[in-house]
Parts: C-alpha cells; sequence; structure tokens
C-alpha cells in the first residue's frame, strides 16, 4: 500500500500536532499552503478559537508576483494583526510541509514584523 503526498502529510501534521499546542499566552500559528494561496492563523487551542487569520486571498495582499512574496506578505499581515490583539509569542506550527520555500517565507515576514516564535 502506498502513502499518497496527502496521506503521508496528514501522518506529519499528526505527529507535528502531538507535540505543538497553543494557549492564550502563546498562540499556534498554523500554516496551510494550497497550490495557489497560503493561509495563516492563531488558534488557541485552550479554547479552540481563531485569535487572527490571514491569507493570499485578503485585500491587503496585493504582491502576487511570486508566490513566495506573497508568502512573505501574508506572514507581515498576520504578525501586524497579531500585535494589534496583543500577541507578540506563537508557536509555530507548519502543518505538516517542510520548513522551506512558502512556508519558510510566511515564518520569515511574521519574525521581521515582530512575532516572536
Amino acid at each position: 500500500m502506498a502513502l499518497t503526498k496527502e496521506k503521508r502529510r496528514l501522518r506529519i501534521r499528526m505527529r507535528i500536532r502531538k507535540t505543538v499546542s497553543g494557549s492564550s499566552a502563546a498562540p499556534r500559528l498554523s500554516v496551510y499552503r494550497s497550490n495557489k494561496e497560503i493561509y495563516a492563523q492563531l488558534i488557541d487551542d485552550t479554547t479552540g478559537k481563531t485569535i487572527v487569520a490571514a491569507s493570499s486571498r485578503d485585500k491587503e495582499i496585493e504582491n502576487k508576483d511570486n508566490k513566495s512574496n506573497t508568502a512573505v506578505a501574508v506572514g507581515k499581515l498576520v504578525a501586524e494583526k497579531a500585535i494589534k490583539s496583543g500577541v507578540t509569542k506563537v508557536t509555530f506550527d507548519r502543518g505538516g510541509y517542510l520548513y522551506h520555500g512558502r512556508v519558510k517565507s510566511l515564518a520569515e515576514g511574521a519574525r521581521e514584523a515582530g512575532l516572536k516564535f
């Protein structure tokens, strides 16, 4: 039985989620990457609520020339929204994706804008 990419990513994601959890002091920065878009949200796992969300589909993101540059812009946007809501420290959840390319760009953009993780 061969694993599909989706099942493999789900396995890795579950392994990550065993250890990475968000609290009100340090919510979880969750990343989802589709072929076209990238999404990020801050989640407080103790209450099960999303605090802040941003994606490449937001109107504030106009830099659509390159997927990596778009991911950096999304990272900066989610960090700005988080700081406005009083969050400066987060735990990073790469969602089963490799920490490379767009996922890494999003994380670096969030760090540039002031989030600590």
